[in-house]
């Protein structure tokens, strides 16, 4: 079974391209770790219905075909040597973790 993998995603000021930068390194290794990128997302001010939350910078939404996929994804050698670029621009990230339903 699945698993799915949410994160709303909080950056520093002026950190986007640093981010930017971490994303180009971590997002291909999601498909070496039987992963799939299903959304990534900056959402909009004017498309919030209802909030009591600060506004995420992005939301990404991934999915991997085991638990065990993503904990290797996690260790991957190269995202690793670029966890000081996601350190020096990510404030805090919730993840959500969950599975498909029906």
């Amino acid at each position: 079974m699945s698993i799915y993998i949410t994160q709303l995603i909080y950056i520093k000021e002026g950190e986007a391209e640093t981010f930017d930068q971490f994303e180009a390194i971590a997002i291909p290794a999601i498909a070496r770790y039987n992963g799939r990128l299903l959304l990534r997302m900056r959402p909009a001010e004017n498309e919030i219905i209802e909030q009591s939350i600060e506004s995420p910078y992005e939301v990404h939404v991934v999915s991997f075909a085991t638990d065990a996929d993503f904990e290797n994804f996690m260790q991957d050698e190269e995202r690793k040597k670029f966890l000081h670029l996601k350190e020096q621009s990510i404030k805090s990230v919730v993840l959500i973790k969950g599975v498909k339903i029906g």
